[in-house]
């Protein structure tokens, strides 16, 4: 009893105190600000003022902690990005009833006035709260609870003996990436490198050929990533082009990867989702693209951003923030033309807004699920961070603008390792990446002509002055569009559509026949050439036939690296520059073998990927130079990922030192997807051993 009297007193002395803080900060801003005052027309007295400062503090702290949530509700159904920068205008009409509410028209401001009082006041009284519940646990486990929407476990209840196992992602971060932030005297990374040097593993692993986070994100959560072939392909049998981080093909990809697996995945076992393209079988989500397109309450992704913004100070602060990140990609974008950077991409149009999406606002909600769920005690958790990639993709992998997005990543893990210590049960905590990216400039930047246009060229088709950019595949730009409650974005110009000069497709103007339109479609690095007309896997054969210059065109371009095709003499052949091939069900070389520059598991990771039922009929990858690690991305990319060649292929796993190894000694490298989901489940089985061992364990009577 004492204790709870102890608990409850602390918690109206920072009421207290927030409350004095809120007015302190009102009666400056009356002060300050020549459009606010708390006087009445005729004047009042300092203390009269100082009255009307505590009693508008207080409403407005009233009215955010009974209405704030209630106004959030009922704007679930706007869109969460629209949402956020509503905030500042929701606080500030709530910050102008409480000074209505002031007797005798004390309380004055201009609506412009009241949003900017109103941000000052709620990141006032945040900073407070949060300073005087650091020294309190509980008080500082309560705040966490609030912040993640959900309810703490009643004291009475006993915590599970069995550890909980929390899974971060930290999507595009290669290996020797993390590595080098988290070594030398002031490492980018502190607190990682902090669990490195109290034993956490570092572990490298390889991707598929099809090294993105839908093939990679599939396999670890689901077991599986057969017929991925890419990033986006082409079905034949359809006439579709699928592309993996929209809602719908990411709900038919987790179907197939069931249906293939026969298990619903990596945390059907009391686990949670946050942030994902797949839900794992997980039955707590939140911002998952597969699950984004249904209807209902529980399955919406946007769901997941209430529990984060019906706390009108850490809306407020992401809101804030938001706009910061986006003058700050406009800063380095700027200063990145004056240095003359090379290479370098367009960062304009929408690309500031959903790097700030991706940065602030997918960043803290996400984080703030994680805290939910460790304090509910969930046995498994899988999230996404995606902040690394986007940056990324249009910086470099290894620029100062991403050296400061590391430095954020590891502020939000220091927030989730804290968040630890108060959860009910022990958690592990693995950091791992889906993979990793390799720089270079554009294919169009340094050749001047896209895939498109090359392929065009070697059919004989006319190839457009104008090249069209392709757009970045980023995975912010789906999840930005989940979170506006958008439609689905137009897939690429879909074949069979009347071309630019009135022929149909297969027909000349005149009516003869002619070689069929491609469809071609990029992913990172890696190019897929696909022929509607043609029905099944068009052989080499069939194209020398109808396209006879097209395969040399490719395969001796100095930014092609290898060309996948199928023979129907040879089976499945790699071909490269100067007649070189590599014909993989025999293991023959003619001439240099193409894949030897992308390393020893090139032709397992290819051969792999011809058995796929829609692999396109040319597989385009391009050139790797090892010396330098850069690649040419087919789409507006300087750091790209999605096929072979450097770090790209080379994500990490960084796990506590009482899990098993991933990888037993004298075994050969981890490679694919589909393995790290196996040693996954192998620490969650441990996990379980653990707390059936501890449960046998007799637990001493506490004195």
């Amino acid at each position: 009893m004492t204790g709870r009297w102890r608990s409850l007193g602390g918690a109206a002395l920072r009421v207290l105190a927030v409350w004095a803080v809120s007015s302190l900060t009102l009666l400056l801003l009356a002060t300050a600000l020549p459009d606010f005052r708390l006087q009445s027309p005729g004047g009042d007295s300092l203390t009269r003022t100082a009255l009307s400062a505590v009693y508008g503090a207080g409403a407005f702290g009233l009215l955010g902690a009974l209405v704030w949530p209630l106004l959030v509700r009922a704007f679930l159904l706007v869109p969460a990005l629209v949402l956020g920068l509503l905030v500042f205008f929701l606080n500030g009409s709530l910050l102008l009833v409480a000074l209505g509410l002031l007797p005798e028209g004390r309380g004055q401001v201009a609506p412009e006035t009241a949003v900017i009082v109103a941000a000052v006041m709620s990141a006032t009284s945040s900073a407070t709260s949060a300073f005087l519940a650091v020294r309190d646990d509980e008080a500082y486990r309560r705040r966490l609870v609030r912040l993640a929407g959900r309810r703490a476990r009643r004291a009475e209840a006993a915590a599970p003996r069995t550890p909980g196992t929390l899974f971060v992602q930290l999507d595009g971060v290669g290996h020797d990436v993390l590595r080098d932030a988290t070594e030398g005297e002031r490492p980018l990374m502190p607190t990682v490198a902090r669990w490195r040097a109290d034993g956490h593993r570092l572990t490298p692993w390889h991707t598929d050929w099809s090294s993105q986070t839908g093939a990679s994100q599939l396999g670890i959560l689901h077991g599986t990533n057969h017929d991925l072939p890419a990033f986006r392909w082409y079905e034949k049998e359809s006439g579709h082009t699928l592309v993996s981080n929209r809602p719908t093909a990411a709900a038919e990809l987790q179907r197939r990867a069931v249906a293939r697996t026969g298990h619903p995945g990596l945390l059907a076992d009391d686990g949670a989702s946050r942030g994902n393209l797949f839900s794992g079988g997980a039955g707590q989500l939140a911002l998952v693209m597969s699950v984004a397109a249904r209807r209902g309450r529980a399955t919406r992704s946007r769901a997941g951003y209430f529990a984060y913004f019906s706390d009108p100070a850490n809306a407020t602060r992401t809101a804030v923030s938001f706009a910061a990140e986006i003058l700050r990609e406009a800063g380095q974008s700027l200063r990145a033309r004056a240095r003359r950077e090379t290479p370098r991409v367009g960062r304009g149009g929408l690309y500031p807004v959903l790097r700030a999406f991706a940065t602030v606002v997918e960043r803290d909600v996400v984080v703030a699920a994680i805290v939910g769920d460790l304090i509910a005690g969930r046995t498994a958790v899988y999230a996404d961070l995606v902040a690394y990639d986007e940056v990324a993709h249009h910086s470099g992998p290894r620029h100062r603008d991403t050296h400061q997005v590391l430095r954020g990543l590891d502020r939000a893990l220091a927030l989730i390792a804290e968040a630890a210590r108060h959860a009910p049960r022990p958690y592990r905590i693995v950091l791992l990446s889906d993979h990793g990216q390799s720089p270079g400039e554009t294919f169009l930047e340094r050749y001047g002509l896209s895939l498109g246009d090359l392929v065009r060229a070697g059919c004989g088709l006319p190839v457009p002055r104008r090249v069209r950019r392709t757009r970045s595949g980023a995975e912010a730009r789906e999840a930005a569009r989940a979170a506006l409650g958008r439609p689905e974005d137009a897939a690429p110009e879909p074949p069979g559509q009347t071309p630019r000069n009135g022929a149909a497709p297969g027909r000349s103007g005149d009516g003869h026949r002619a070689v069929s339109q491609p469809v071609v479609l990029a992913s990172g690095n890696l190019g897929l050439v696909s022929f509607p007309d043609m029905p099944g896997r068009v052989t080499r054969e069939e194209l020398d036939r109808r396209n006879p210059a097209l395969l040399a065109t490719l395969a001796n371009h100095p930014g092609i690296g290898f060309l996948l095709i199928r023979s129907a003499a040879h089976g499945a052949v790699v071909l490269g520059p100067a007649g070189a091939e590599h014909h993989l069900d025999t293991g023959r070389i003619i001439g240099a073998d193409p894949l030897a520059p992308f390393g020893p598991g090139a032709a397992d990771a290819v051969r792999r990927t011809d058995a796929f039922p829609h692999v396109a009929d040319i597989m385009v990858n391009s050139a790797y130079d090892p010396a330098t690690g850069e690649v040419h991305a087919f789409e507006e990319q300087i750091g790209s990922h999605g096929g072979l060649g450097g770090d790209q292929s080379r994500p990490f796993l960084l796990a506590p030192a009482d899990l098993s190894p991933p990888v037993p000694e004298g075994a050969p490298p981890l490679t694919g997807a589909a393995r790290v989901h196996h040693v996954l489940r192998r620490w969650l089985r441990e996990a379980a051993e653990t707390g059936e061992a501890a449960a046998a364990t007799p637990v001493a009577d506490e004195v």
